[in-house]
């Protein structure tokens, strides 16, 4: 849980608005979301009602406080991923109130203990945003052995749609060109989740 304090919210609001931290904005939303749960909470329908709020600084305000929700979130303590049921304990309580898709890469050890975990797209999904280079980048750099994707959907249905597939069969293709093996794509729904390795398509 992210940790601030009501000078902390109205720097970050007052910075993603553009707006001196006095300004009406600013104190309009923070009176009516005092908290940080509160604004990572927040629709667009919530602060378009907000004089001075317009559709497209609505939008991205909600991303920037879902993105911040999930980056800052501690991993559990898991030390080691023995199967998708271990990705999915550790993911889906960020996931669990997401209202977009995210896509997540967690990036393993020898040992298949998680090293590392970035968010590599928001969205739904295509071959454009998540592209191999943007998943792979952050392994060759810190030469990390394996990875694992995961990705939510909003919906709560955890079966994998043929994009879904189509982007794994993609990523295990480059893993295995570049040296780095994609271990599982796990597809996180309602209490739920599927294992595109456990389907057969890794």
């Amino acid at each position: 849980m992210i940790k601030t304090t009501s000078e902390d919210l109205k720097s970050l609001l007052a910075y993603l608005l553009r707006e001196k931290p006095g300004s009406y904005i600013v104190e309009e939303i923070l009176h009516r979301f005092p908290t940080f749960a509160e604004l990572v909470d927040i629709t667009e329908q919530e602060l378009l009602s907000i004089e001075g709020v317009g559709k497209a600084r609505a939008r991205q305000i909600v991303a920037t406080l879902e993105l911040s929700r999930f980056i800052s979130a501690p991993l559990p303590s898991i030390d080691t991923i023995r199967s998708p049921e271990d990705v999915y304990k550790l993911l889906e309580p960020e996931f669990r109130h997401l209202k977009q898709e995210q896509f997540v890469c967690l990036f393993l050890n020898t040992k298949n203990g998680v090293v590392a975990k970035e968010v590599i797209s928001i969205g739904s999904l295509n071959a454009c945003i998540v592209h191999p280079r943007e998943v792979f980048r952050p392994a060759i750099k810190r030469s990390y052995a394996s990875i694992i994707c995961a990705h939510n959907h909003p919906s709560g249905n955890p079966d994998p749609s043929q994009e879904d597939i189509a982007i794994t069969q993609r990523l295990v293709e480059s893993g295995n060109i570049i040296g780095i093996e994609l271990l599982d794509h796990v597809v996180i729904g309602s209490g739920t989740y599927v294992s595109l390795t456990e389907r057969g398509v890794i």
